[in-house]
């Protein structure tokens, strides 16, 4: 019937966009996105894309730099399939028309925080996430294999014998339901930035793939290691908005607002530290000055390599007064990257047949503890093309014994549950630095919000839904790693511990019992 679909993807950034212009040539898709077709995190990808395409780069080097930074915590065989199939993607977002940039007719090749080599590819200067994207999205609008549904958000998957059947999708704008019958079901829905006060992600981000594949059945990992990025900008009314780690690597230093430079204190590497030292660094120079931020400093580089390196950040700031060529910017942590979410295998399939998640929502275990700059386009990419071309595959099997987790304690005065509640409750008891008890507080009001939320209605309600399960699954998870490792850093277990060399999974039974599992270690 006109309601069935070869390919239901849901998500439209670079990893919703492209699945679906690899899935065309096999069959019909329905690509569904919960806002327009161009709100999505991968316009805001300053970054770029990492891939050993350069004359003294390899796979291997490239392999050892992600492992290293992942803190003992990356899939090894998830991190060889991405290094080792990098460049052939590269040369598929050329074929499509992605301008990236040039030095003398080879392109261009930038170095960030934690790779030993030259190795990121950009578009546009800063401006290589929204250049793909436009490039995507205009291919895939004129596209007649592609169905696209704006302002629909997906609120159910409904199984069969336990594969997927069909997906339940509500209107965001009349809130009627609807059901779609479909072959794959691939969730590209992007992060959960918004589950935190201070953060770089657009307002849809809120962590809806999460919770829909969750819901399922699907299991979770990963979801304690969350990725503050150090440097956003802290300007009175103005949105967070990302200053790109490439200006540490292009020189910019760090300053507090007494002027006195301080990474060098933290770490040897000073500004070009792994991000989640940068912005721990950041926080006690903030509570030292007892200061709203710290300041980023590029004023002392000739203007016009600013100017043309980074002109999407410098017309931003010029836009709200601030001109970066001669005065420093005002920058403090925020919330940027899930390292966590749907366990998938390297060809982006989940733990529920018929199930595939690629992008930020999907946890193929590459990232490990921390994520190397500019390795998560890339990885869209890899998952993205395998996805298609093993689509018919079975779903991974389903693990061993797991253990029933145990209900918190009722919360004593907890808060009136909003958005901006969560969003509070999760900077403050599950952001950058974090204890136990704090954790724990977390843990026992999402899990009294969860119990007393009434049945989500529409778009707002279902955001809400979906945010404080998420949030729930990431203080536990944060709670149950008793140690402090990659992005997840607790006050009252400061050290990494070999006993922890393990990740953590959740999932759902169909009684609707919340279990946990650990995946490797010993």
């Amino acid at each position: 019937g006109a309601h069935t679909y070869d390919f239901i993807i849901i998500g439209s950034g670079i990893a919703g966009l492209y699945t679906a212009l690899l899935a065309k040539k096999h069959g019909r898709v329905l690509l569904l996105t919960k806002g327009s077709l161009d709100e999505c995190n991968t316009k805001h990808a300053q970054g770029g894309i990492a891939a050993a395409v350069g004359v003294a780069d390899s796979p291997e080097l490239h392999f050892q730099d992600t492992v290293s930074v992942g803190a003992g915590l990356c899939d090894e065989q998830a991190v060889r399939v991405l290094v080792e199939e990098a460049a052939d993607r590269i040369q598929d977002l050329i074929r499509l028309g992605v301008p990236f940039d040039t030095v003398d007719g080879q392109i261009a090749l930038a170095r960030e925080g934690g790779h030993s080599h030259s190795r990121v590819l950009h578009s546009g200067g800063d401006a290589t996430g929204a250049n793909i994207e436009l490039t995507l999205s205009s291919r895939a609008r004129s596209s007649k294999h592609i169905t696209i549904m704006e302002n629909t958000l997906a609120t159910r998957v409904l199984l069969e014998g336990g594969s997927f059947q069909q997906v339940k999708v509500l209107d965001c704008r009349t809130n009627r339901y609807d059901t779609f019958q479909g072959r794959s079901l691939i969730i590209a829905t992007g992060g959960a930035g918004q589950l935190f006060q201070r953060n770089t992600n657009p307002t849809v981000a809120t962590a809806d793939g999460v919770a829909l594949a969750f819901r399922a059945g699907a299991e979770v990992a990963d979801m304690e290691f969350v990725q503050f990025h150090p440097t956003a900008l802290c300007l009175p009314g103005v949105t967070p908005f990302l200053m790109s780690e490439a200006m540490r690597g292009e020189g910019a230093v760090l300053r507090n607002v007494q002027g006195r430079r301080f990474m060098s204190d933290y770490h040897q590497d000073a500004e070009l530290a792994p991000r989640d030292t940068v912005s721990r660094a950041i926080l006690r120079e903030m509570e030292a000055t007892r200061a709203e931020y710290v300041l980023l400093d590029v004023s002392h580089l000739p203007a016009r390599t600013v100017t043309t390196r980074f002109p999407t950040i410098y017309s931003f700031c010029l836009g709200h007064g601030l001109d970066i060529t001669r005065s420093p910017i005002p920058v403090a942590p925020a919330a940027h990257y899930m390292m966590g979410g749907i366990r998938t295998d390297t060809c982006g399939r989940t733990t529920v047949a018929g199930v595939y998640a690629c992008g930020e929502v999907a946890c193929t275990g590459v990232h490990g503890a921390n994520r190397l700059a500019s390795n998560s386009l890339l990885e869209v990419l890899v998952v993205a093309k395998r996805i298609v071309e093993r689509s018919e595959h079975p779903a991974e099997p389903q693990p061993d014994t797991p253990q029933p987790l145990g209900r918190p304690d009722p919360p004593v005065r907890p808060p009136k549950a909003s958005f901006p509640a969560l969003q509070t409750l999760l900077w403050e008891k599950a952001g950058i630095i974090r204890s136990g008890d704090g954790l724990d507080r977390a843990r026992q009001v999402l899990a009294s919000w969860q119990e007393t939320l009434p049945e989500p209605e529409d778009r707002h309600s279902w955001e809400m839904a979906n945010g404080v399960l998420v949030g729930r699954l990431m203080a536990e998870a944060a709670l149950l790693r008793e140690e402090s490792r990659g992005a997840h850093f607790r006050q009252d277990y400061p050290q990494e511990s070999p006993l922890w060399r393990k990740r953590t999974a959740f999932y759902l039974s169909p009684d609707g019992g919340l279990y946990y599992r650990f995946i490797g270690g010993s």
